[in-house]
């Protein structure tokens, strides 16, 4: 019988860690949480101290049941969950539950706490126990509470204020409020045009380009050159007085040193892997949670990164070692640098206990581990031990070349160039930018030139430009910005985007967020009215002093009081004097074609869009982008009736375009798409009877599904095929397309993974 008792969270990782302890230890999952705060007004009482009163969580009641009997028969209890407060919450919630069922009377109760899933590491954990950290909880609870009664006081206010089903969060919020503002950064850009003027230059029979950096004795700036008949005239002139040469006046050569990037903390991989992978902050983080609790790479699962949710660049000596020893093996001795690379967190109270991700053994390299894991897991692996391994080398050494060349008197080009001359880490690891651009002219390699020597003069070439907005933020750039601002932590990323998704305050278009106009209703009244609490500093300080109640600095009542009293009086003050037409209504200088009265723009079920402020009397409506002089008059649908109220149909324009309508609105809402279904001539694999048939969702997004809707529900988001499944005999496949591995056939059915390449007959 087991004599200690181990909990974790997850059943994988039990199932890695039960196969470095001996059969004196039993382990069982917790499967997360296993209690929260009751769902409803009054689980946080802030009127006694901010009692909070916890449930257990539903699904887990199970799990929470086989940890009471395995404690009756242990004579220990190892509480082994996540590094982390997240973790230590869920330590001290199974302790806590433990202790009011009297399972645990005198028995001894360890924390154990090891950053990588491995024997050693398990083993020296098991040995070195610790207290549970009430610190580390009691931010956690913290966190959790002011989460409580943020959601539970804005989110009602919003029902009442703009429309049922939304939400608002403390962290959540500031994010949204980041995107809106790019977006009406955006919207309010006005492009402005100009030129620059560039040498097309040979010496030796090698050309080279330069930029005209100096005119008539004035350095040149960006808007010095702003139309086409300027720049021409400074080519004419500059042509003239080169005579078919330009004149070498200045060559500067240095070398520069680059050095690697440090090891990933949660915010950089998920930069990094949305950059170079494609990989959402969602995906990388649960394709890093599986390598983190274990794969099974031949002799069982073994953990194959530290853990994944750290804000601490630090290795330990022991990985660091090893990193070295490899380097010399595989690239030489003179590719580390004398000394071990030590690299310095930049976040305010990071965790310093806390690792960096990194491989759990650098032997282990990706080409090791290609039979073992499944392609996300491979892609992630490999850009986490790259960097790794790179943080660790030797810089590269960058030769770079300035030359600068006249052209008459007082006229100057100036060109640069460079040349790797030893790649150091970058043989093995380069980090990606964000909003990249091409490639400038000093990644080019110049000719040998001397100050003194003439070079023939071909052309010189006018190119026009116009500025550009601000780009849209990415998943990696919205991250960056977020952890730059202090907003959220290692843990919360990918939960924030998740929910500003799911809310529908956001999309992602072409892989960049745009607010939706709900998204852009909701940040408008918060911003107006809750300013203090959606302000990016406020937010960042308040998880400074959530850091500081980790750190044993702070108490976490006091906090909680001194955010609640301001923040009530707020939530009551705007219920009782915000109506909801302020916040939903935009009120316009025009009036309505049909009746004479005010318009305003209005937000609808998914949009906005501008109508009569006479509604219901007066039905007159638009779509914001549409001209108001074909809006006036609606253009019937001849020969046709509703077929619900006998009423004439009319054209109407709605979110995804147009489509017909009820000239009865509201009274009835019949409506109907201008595109008819497609039959694509595969027989449905579900019911038999049917054919697929190629329709578009009322978001306009294609999909297909069988002709005998609703009879049959089958439908997939893929093109079908009529072709059997080699793998599973399902009578249909799917047509799939992704950026990484291109054009593919996939079957749909859920519990087969047949993909192979596509080619068309």
């Amino acid at each position: 019988m087991s004599k200690n008792l181990v909990i974790v969270e997850s059943p994988a990782k039990a199932k890695t860690i039960k196969k470095y302890l001996g059969s004196e230890f039993s382990v069982l999952a917790s499967y997360g949480h296993v209690r929260d705060l009751l769902p409803k007004e009054g689980a946080v009482d802030t009127a006694h101290d901010f009692a909070m009163h916890y449930e257990l969580i539903e699904k887990n009641k199970k799990h929470v049941t086989a940890i009471v009997s395995a404690m009756k028969k242990a004579d220990a209890l190892y509480l082994a969950t996540d590094p982390d407060r997240e973790g230590e919450a869920i330590s001290w919630h199974v302790y806590s539950i433990l202790k009011e069922k009297k399972t645990l009377k005198d028995k001894p109760v360890h924390r154990v706490v090891f950053h990588e899933i491995t024997k050693g590491a398990v083993r020296a954990a098991i040995e070195n126990p610790r207290a549970i950290s009430m610190e580390l909880v009691n931010s956690q609870q913290a966190r959790r509470a002011l989460d409580y009664l943020v959601g539970f006081n804005l989110s009602p206010l919003l029902w009442r204020k703009i429309r049922r089903g939304l939400s608002a969060g403390r962290v959540q919020s500031p994010a949204l409020r980041m995107i809106v503002e790019r977006e009406e950064e955006i919207e309010k850009f006005q492009s402005q045009e100009y030129w620059d003027l560039w040498s097309d230059a040979s010496t030796k029979d090698q050309s080279f380009k330069a930029k005209l950096t100096i005119y008539q004795g004035k350095k040149l700036e960006q808007f010095s050159i702003t139309d086409e008949p300027n720049a021409n005239k400074v080519r004419e002139d500059l042509l003239n007085l080169a005579n078919g040469q330009l004149r070498v006046i200045k060559v500067e050569k240095k070398q520069r040193k680059r050095n690697p990037t440090a090891p990933f903390i949660t915010s950089t991989l998920q930069q990094e892997a949305a950059r170079k992978l494609g990989f959402t902050a969602q995906r990388t983080m649960r394709t890093a949670q599986q390598l983190y609790e274990g794969i099974d790479i031949g002799g069982g699962a073994v953990g194959l990164i530290s853990y994944m949710r750290t804000d601490s660049v630090n290795m330990a000596d022991e990985a660091v070692a090893e990193i070295r020893e490899f380097i010399t093996g595989r690239y030489g001795k003179d590719q580390i640098p004398d000394e071990p690379r030590i690299y310095k967190t930049k976040a305010k109270n990071a965790q310093e206990a806390h690792e960096a991700i990194r491989p759990t053994s650098v032997l282990r390299t990706p080409e090791s581990l290609k039979e073992y894991l499944n392609h996300e897991q491979l892609k992630l692996y490999d850009l986490i031990w790259k960097r790794t391994v790179a943080c660790q080398m030797i810089p590269a050494t960058i030769d770079t070349v300035a030359v600068d060349l006249s052209c008459g008197d007082n006229n100057v080009f100036h060109a640069t160039g460079s040349v790797i001359t030893d790649p150091g880490f970058i043989r093995v690891y380069q980090e990606d930018h964000d909003d990249k651009k091409s490639e400038g002219d000093d990644e080019k390699i110049l000719p040998p030139l001397q100050e003194g020597e003439m070079v023939t003069l071909k052309d010189i070439l006018c190119n026009q430009h116009f500025t550009e907005p601000p780009p849209r933020y990415s998943e990696a750039t919205l991250i960056k910005t977020m952890e730059e601002y202090g907003i959220g932590r290692p843990s919360t990323y990918a939960a924030i985007i998740y929910t500003l998704q799911n809310r529908e305050y956001v999309i992602l278009d072409a892989k960049r967020f745009r607010p939706t106009d709900v998204g852009r209703i909701v940040n408008k009244f918060l911003t107006m009215h809750f300013t203090k609490y959606v302000d990016y500093d406020f937010t960042a300080k308040l998880e400074n002093e959530l850091d500081l109640i980790a750190n044993g600095e702070k108490e976490w009542v006091p906090l909680l009081s001194e955010f609640w009293a301001p923040f009530k009086h707020q939530v009551d003050d705007v219920l009782e004097t915000v109506k909801r037409s302020d916040v939903t209504q935009e009120k316009l200088d025009e009036a309505c074609p049909l009746c004479g009265k005010p318009l305003s723009i209005r937000l609808g079920r998914y949009n906005r869009f501008i109508g009569c402020t006479a509604y219901p009397d007066c039905s007159y409506t638009r779509s914001l982008d549409e001209d108001k002089e074909n809006a006036v008059t609606p253009e019937i649908v001849e020969g046709r009736t509703c077929p619900q109220c006998g009423n004439a149909l009319q054209l109407r324009t709605g979110r995804y375009g147009k489509f017909i309508g009820c000239t009865s609105y509201p009274n009835c809402n019949f409506i109907e798409s201008l595109q008819k279904p497609v039959d694509t001539g595969v027989q449905c694999p579900e019911c038999h009877q049917g054919s697929m048939l190629k329709r578009k969702s009322r978001r306009g997004k294609v999909f297909f599904s069988c002709s005998r809707y609703p009879d049959c529900k089958y439908a997939v988001w893929n093109e079908p095929i009529a072709k059997t499944c080699p793998k599973c005999a399902w009578p249909m496949l799917t047509i799939k397309v992704t950026k990484k591995r291109g054009t593919e056939m996939a079957c749909p059915n859920k519990p087969c993974d047949y993909i192979a390449p596509y080619e068309e007959s």
